[in-house]
């Protein structure tokens, strides 16, 4: 069953690989669609409207969603207390880890949602977790792809993947209270404090108020872990990325402290004729500066990928001819 449409500029649910997605699609409905899909434990709003509205004005259709676990999509409920230290030794080790959900499943989902809102084919751009659930969907169902940025993003091969141990700590330190908003917000400060870009000013006040209306909208503290676990059940995924042929874009900070730059290095070197985009004084994060860099290479891509594949068409028609 096709999705109701949403609102204009509003959020609406759609049913999607058996979960409940929550989705906005911003935009011309015929233009060229861009999918968006944000990294570990942030919502749809992560996106910055203003950087939504900048792809909008140059001839895309953005739509941005929920992945399960975060804001008004589906909270799987596990039953089991997510042992990330414990996850984070085997897969190191190379041992297989439990989790309630993989990666690919968080593919399927946003496949789903293609298929919901019957959009054929679309440009798919995802940064952090999002990147690996955009080159999950590549190898997975690559007809459905146009083109693929993956931005601060990594191929799950630990040797390359590993941040500063001060800021993998903090990424793992809980919330005092996880249940408090305000609590939640200062972790989320202190986090962004320490992955953010180094190079591109951040207001911290609007930093803060962007957080308290993510946690405003939607609060399950459970939700991030669960999807860590899913990050890191995935394993290393270079051989899948050998088998992308899929236009794709690599973009990644020469100062991301979470992701350093040789997983995207990495990442780019195993996708077959992906580019790759080094941004100097990017860290982990979306401040303005790193949106309107962002921005330019996203469009460049998108649209030189479109040319491509039109071209290619033409070519077969020829042919067929």
């Amino acid at each position: 069953m096709p999705a109701e449409p949403a609102p204009p500029g509003g959020e609406a649910m759609v049913c999607a690989n058996g979960i409940e997605l929550c989705y906005q699609s911003l935009g011309d409905p015929g233009a060229p669609v861009i999918l968006l899909i944000m990294g570990l434990g942030m919502q749809l709003i992560a996106w910055p409207d203003a950087f939504c509205a900048s792809l909008v004005e140059r001839g895309f259709r953005v739509i941005r969603f929920d992945n399960r676990d975060v804001g008004h999509s589906t909270h799987v409920a596990w039953g089991q207390r997510p042992r990330v230290l414990l996850a984070i030794a085997r897969g190191v080790l190379g041992l297989p880890v439990r989790s309630p959900y993989r990666l690919s499943d968080m593919a399927d989902d946003a496949i789903g949602l293609l298929d919901a809102l019957q959009v054929e084919r679309a440009h798919v751009v995802g940064v952090s977790m999002g990147g690996m659930i955009g080159q999950c969907m590549a190898v997975r169902q690559p007809a459905r792809l146009l083109s693929l940025t993956s931005i601060m993003s990594a191929s799950g091969n630990w040797r390359v993947a590993c941040g500063r141990p001060s800021i993998l700590r903090q990424l793992l330190r809980r919330p005092a209270r996880p249940d408090d908003p305000r609590s939640q917000v200062d972790h989320l400060m202190r986090l962004f404090g320490v992955i953010g870009s180094p190079g591109f000013p951040t207001d911290q006040a609007e930093l803060r108020r962007q957080l308290e209306r993510g946690v405003g909208r939607a609060l399950y503290p459970v939700g991030p872990y669960q999807q860590l676990l899913a990050i890191i059940a995935a394993g290393d995924r270079r051989q899948e990325l050998a088998r992308i042929r899929v236009p794709t874009l690599v973009i990644h900070g020469a100062d991301d402290p979470l992701l350093p730059v040789a997983a995207g290095r990495e990442t780019a070197k195993h996708i077959a004729g992906a580019r790759l985009q080094v941004i100097k004084g990017m860290g982990h994060d979306l401040p303005p500066g790193v949106q309107a860099l962002l921005l330019e290479g996203i469009v460049s891509h998108c649209r030189g990928a479109a040319s491509a594949s039109a071209g290619a068409a033409g070519a077969r028609a020829e042919q067929e001819a």
